[in-house]
């Protein structure tokens, strides 16, 4: 398999993966061509076209046989009487495994989502820019894109404190990529405005363009040499601007951005479909399902690929998810991006897109 990096997803359990090794290749080919047809338009495949699109002669019954044999594994089944068969979500789960052949992007469609993701003025948000990744991949994919970004260490640019009572101050923190956070701190008696200031100087100059976790390391590295420069109060209010910064990186929500969920309705038309998109949309909304599977994908490196039930949240849609971390300049993963549309999904075309999408964002946050 070529392609980008693959970590399909759940997987298939030991027990059954030992059975379905045990298939032959005449097996194999007819059940890659019930996938490959269910993939293309969605319809139920029967033995006699099957029969037309292997490269060998086989006849009708001999292929009803094999599909009688892929169905008692629990690959394929007939969703009503004399009708052809479709695969089952464990019956994808086997194809993305074992036989799913990922290729690459056109130079084109690499192009279009660098435009894409990259468009806007030099100085727009992350926000803004995980926005327009899920755009692209909503627009290539036809399906719906979504980004959340984790709680983001953002680096320190500029941090400032604001007397407004004589026991009050305004600590406002601004990071580089141009969020702004106001925490209202207590401030000690007898604490004068010089100290304010030299406590803002003393962070901005030896803690600007770190990020938290480094801005505490370096703190406690230099908290002897603190001390002989600083006074014990200005000392304080020094921890103080450093805990606010804290308080205000740790209470910001996970940001959960879908675009192009009318996708997703394209191609319905029975009202049971119609039904399952409705509940999907519901599960959206609610955002802490989505939020918790896609927090599942972050324990992987590359793309995977959750399909129907074997998640809470498609369970009764009938969708997938194709997914793949982005990273920033510390190769720590800072958040997830993907595309969620029908368990039909060209999954050959969609994970190099979602692969690509990701390196795009991450070239972008570092």
């Amino acid at each position: 398999m070529s392609g980008p990096p693959f970590n399909p997803g759940p997987g298939l359990g030991d027990s059954s993966r030992s059975g379905l090794q045990a298939l032959d290749r005449r097996s194999r080919e007819i059940f890659r061509r019930i996938v490959e047809t269910y993939l293309e338009n969605g319809e139920p495949v029967g033995s006699r076209n099957i029969s037309r699109l292997l490269p060998t002669t086989l006849s009708p019954a001999s292929v009803r046989n094999v599909m009688a044999d892929l169905e008692q594994l629990g690959l394929i089944y007939a969703p009503h009487t004399s009708a052809g068969r479709l695969p089952t979500d464990f019956g994808l789960r086997f194809f993305v495994d074992a036989l799913l052949e990922v290729g690459d992007l056109s130079a084109d469609e690499r192009r279009q989502i660098e435009a894409q993701v990259k468009a806007g003025n030099p100085g727009r948000t992350m926000e803004n820019v995980l926005a327009e990744a899920s755009q692209a991949l909503s627009g290539l994919s036809r399906g719906a894109g979504v980004v959340l970004a984790n709680k983001v260490d953002v680096r320190l640019k500029h941090i400032e404190f604001i007397r407004l009572e004589p026991a009050r101050a305004l600590v406002v923190l601004v990071g580089e990529d141009g969020s702004v956070e106001n925490r209202l701190v207590d401030l000690d008696p007898g604490t004068t405005p010089s100290a304010l200031i030299e406590a803002a100087n003393y962070l901005n100059t030896h803690l600007r363009g770190r990020t938290l976790s480094e801005a505490r390391t370096e703190l406690g590295m230099r908290r002897d040499e603190a001390q002989a420069e600083l006074d014990k109060l200005t000392q304080k209010l020094v921890d103080t601007g450093l805990a606010s910064w804290a308080e205000a990186r740790e209470g910001r929500p996970q940001t959960l951005i879908v675009r192009g969920r009318a996708n997703l309705l394209e191609d319905v038309t029975a009202a049971a479909d119609l039904e399952r998109i409705r509940l999907l949309f519901d599960d959206l909304e609610t955002q802490q399902e989505l939020v918790r599977l896609l927090g599942n994908a972050e324990t992987g490196d590359g793309v995977r690929i959750f399909i129907g039930s074997e998640n809470q949240l498609f369970s009764l849609s009938g969708s997938s998810l194709v997914v793949s971390p982005y990273r920033d300049s510390n190769q720590h993963i800072v958040g997830i991006l993907g595309v969620i549309g029908p368990t039909r999904l060209n999954y050959a075309r969609i994970v190099p897109m979602v692969d690509y999408t990701a390196k795009v964002v991450s070239r972008l946050i570092r």
